[in-house]
């Protein structure tokens, strides 16, 4: 079991996270998406690289297997050789051949790791994760630039180790990549944890059902990643774009497509201080940082983000705002 109760760093007087608070049991896989610097203090934490913190880290005594994209092979071995010997450092019981198999390497377990893609790469380190047999597993983008093949290889490596009851934390900053081997999506916005709402997709019935419909108001927008549904709160909505007339949610550097048209969004988002600034774009005020003069006709949003993102002001929008923001 891996805990985190209350957690807390600070970097140079600055709040990174705060109050992070989770449980992990055996037998559970979970992600957190986060950002590049949330996810590398994550990791040091577990690693033990990371002193400044507050709060609580709790493994239960239990043993731990880290994977990090940082991680160097010995490039001069064979594939098997580094398996071998990988095997024999943590007394494996595990079959090497059956490892082999599982990650699709038995035609490559006499070619040097130099001499292999990354993909290829990274299935060696899948194979090293089966052969560690430890209690709990915390893995930093570990199918990050890989291909298909590699990566539903990779979600069935997690489903064996889950079967045999290892606690597993995933550290990535691609959504995609967490709904792709959980359910359970931890997301950290503005320095905070909180448990998103996944939902797998329903497959559509061949009866033509018509379901009662109930007014109530939903605070949550819809949207769809890879066949499952990610419910969002508004507040860690940035913006909305409408690109090829399809309703885009940007929301820290992520993108998700919604069934909604931008109309629709503006109508629903409006009550939670959202704005459109132009035919094209919805914004949170709360993410408005600056708004620029260019000319006297051409004015931009600056959002708070790391990347300074802008967004187009139009003429007429522009009065409206200052009306809303008390300006003259």
């Amino acid at each position: 079991m891996l805990t985190f109760d209350n957690v807390s760093v600070r970097q140079q007087d600055t709040l990174i996270l705060e109050n992070i608070s989770f449980t992990i049991n055996p037998g559970e896989i979970a992600a957190i998406h986060c950002g590049v610097t949330s996810r590398e203090i994550l990791f040091a934490l577990l690693t033990d690289t990371h002193a400044n913190y507050s709060g609580t880290i709790d493994t239960a005594n239990r043993t731990l297997s880290v994977f990090s994209i940082r991680d160097g092979l010995y490039d001069r071995l064979t594939v098997e050789e580094y398996l071998r010997f990988t095997h024999t450092l943590y007394e494996s019981t595990e079959s090497l051949d059956i490892v082999l198999q599982t990650v699709q390497l038995t035609p490559y377990r006499n070619k040097r790791l130099n001499r292999l893609s990354l993909s290829l790469v990274r299935r060696v380190q899948y194979a090293a994760l089966l052969l560690h047999n430890r209690d709990i597993y915390v893995l930093e983008e570990p199918d990050q630039n890989v291909d298909q093949e590699t990566r539903h290889l990779f979600a069935a490596v997690l489903m064996q180790l889950k079967q045999q009851q290892k606690a597993i934390l995933l550290l990535t900053s691609n959504m995609e990549s967490a709904l792709f081997v959980t359910s359970t999506v931890y997301r950290i916005d503005h320095r905070h944890l909180r448990l998103l709402d996944v939902e797998p997709d329903e497959p559509e019935a061949n009866e033509d059902v018509t379901p009662d419909v109930m007014h109530v108001r939903f605070e949550k927008i819809p949207t769809k990643v890879n066949e499952k549904i990610v419910l969002l709160d508004p507040p860690e909505i940035d913006y909305i774009e409408s690109q090829d007339g399809q309703s885009v949610l940007h929301s820290q550097s992520e993108q998700f497509p919604s069934v909604f048209t931008m109309n629709e969004l503006e109508t629903r988002l409006t009550p939670y201080g959202f704005f459109r600034c132009h035919r094209s774009y919805i914004v949170n005020l709360q993410r408005v940082r600056e708004v620029i003069t260019y000319t006297k006709n051409s004015f931009s949003l600056v959002l708070d983000d790391s990347a300074k993102t802008t967004i187009p002001l139009s003429k007429t929008k522009m009065a409206e705002l200052k009306t809303m923001i008390g300006l003259k």
